[in-house]
């Protein structure tokens, strides 16, 4: 019999570190990942979090970091403790509160702090740059000062902030969210309390942007509802995509009735959770859409995407959307910009027009929780919101597994364009749903 050998430790050796920015979805599971392995080794923190720009759920994460609450007496040991962890293959920088670990897919920092300090040191951490250097000065005119993760009187004595709440009391502000937390007013609002009731997971009734195995996606149709109803969903519509999408597969105009008839024998089986027969129809070159009326019309509900430029420049994409906008039976428009995080930065589109035209058809404008979108992100969909539109957080979830982790990078990107329950339409109960698509029906 083979003895087992024990698995060779990473070199505790110096190495450069690399800038890089990853979309949030590989930023967020290398951060699980490794919180997982911390706890199984037994690392010895009270907790950990994700700071940094995977906090505020950017889409696009240029640093990994998490912050540990451990007592000071502790600080060495517990970095040393995360330099070893198993999937840590060297250390790239190393100081008496941090240490950054290189792994096979992509670099982690550990922050520690104590648990006095924690507060402080999460707001610290979290940024942004801008939010930080703000509640810098905020505290100077306090006579504080906001340093390296802690708070301090003038005299030097550090104040104790076991928790955000704490410090921002300190300087005589309300607790921000950190997706809030971009240095664009978000300071003067806490100041004059006009924060914001940001939406949350809890306040999500339905989601509106599915697929399943009638197109690209992993599952049938019947797990799918299944992972809605456990996720405490009222609603949820399957919504594939038309016959000539870019995807790897689509729904053919053939099978929309096989589809229907078996949505309908699970709606005859399943109870408590109503299912939606949606389309992601394409908005083609010329702005028409890939199924015609008679056949959009059987649907529930029409989702319209734009996938293909064709390319156009951003004049005649934003006219393919405006056509689209413009038809009767198209209630929402998916992920507008089309973009990439840490990629591409999506199509150059009139907004202000596609938004003013959404606001007066009741065309609802979507936030794509899809690591490969997060798409209407922060500023723009404080526009929309601004511009009188209804949005729709989805997840444009493919895989039963995906569901809940795509519905809170929507969220968490809903959040960071300040967005409240009562702008986003899958708040709202599924009659509600149902008038929103009638309304505009009978305006065609």
């Amino acid at each position: 019999m083979h003895q087992a050998r024990a698995a060779p430790q990473p070199p505790l050796v110096l190495c450069a570190l690399t800038t890089f920015h990853i979309p949030l979805g590989r930023a967020h599971m290398l951060a699980s990942s490794i919180i997982r392995e911390a706890r199984r080794a037994g690392l010895g923190a009270e907790a950990l979090t994700p700071v940094g720009s995977l906090r505020r759920f950017a889409p696009s994460v240029d640093d990994v970091a998490l912050l540990g609450v451990v007592s000071a007496a502790r600080h060495q040991h517990v970095l040393q403790a995360f330099s070893r962890l198993p999937s840590a293959v060297a250390v790239s920088a190393q100081s008496d509160s941090s240490v950054t670990v290189n792994t096979l897919r992509g670099s982690v920092t550990l922050h520690v702090a104590p648990s006095e300090q924690a507060g402080a040191a999460l707001v610290w951490h979290t940024g942004s740059t801008a939010h930080v250097n703000q509640l810098r000065r905020r505290a100077d005119e306090r006579g504080l000062r906001f340093v390296d993760g802690a708070l301090y009187r003038s005299a030097g004595e550090r104040i104790t902030n076991a928790s955000e709440q704490s410090f921002y009391s300190h300087l005589e502000l309300p607790y921000i969210a950190p997706e809030l937390r971009a240095g664009d007013g978000e300071i003067e609002a806490a100041g004059n309390g006009t924060l914001p009731a940001l939406i949350s997971e809890l306040d999500v009734r339905g989601d509106l942007h599915t697929h399943s195995s009638w197109s690209d996606g992993q599952n049938k149709i019947a797990d799918m509802v299944s992972a809605a109803k456990q996720l405490g969903y009222e609603y949820v519509a399957i919504t594939d995509h038309s016959e000539r999408a870019w995807s790897s597969r689509a729904l053919a105009r053939a099978d929309i009735p096989k589809q229907a008839a078996e949505i309908a024998g699970i709606r005859s089986r399943v109870r408590g959770i109503e299912i939606l027969h949606g389309i992601e129809v394409d908005i083609m070159h010329d702005g028409t859409l890939d199924f015609d009326d008679e056949q959009l019309r059987s649907f529930d509900i029409v989702l319209a995407s734009l996938h293909d430029s064709g390319g156009h420049d951003g004049a005649r994409l934003t006219e393919r959307y405006l056509q689209a906008i413009q038809h009767p039976l198209v209630n929402v428009i998916t992920h507008p910009a089309n973009r990439a995080p840490a990629r591409s930065e999506g199509y150059p589109i009139d907004f202000d027009r596609l938004f003013a035209a959404a606001a007066q058809t009741g065309t609802a404008m979507e936030i794509d929780g899809a690591p490969g979108h997060l798409d209407m992100d922060g500023l723009l969909a404080r526009r929309a919101v601004a511009a009188g539109v209804t949005v729709v957080v989805d997840s444009d979830c493919h895989r039963v597994d995906a569901l809940a982790r795509q519905m809170q990078f929507g969220v968490g990107t809903a959040r960071r364009g300040w967005l409240e329950p009562r702008h986003v339409l899958n708040t709202r109960g599924i009659d509600e749903i149902r008038a929103f698509v009638t309304r505009k029906r009978k305006r065609g």
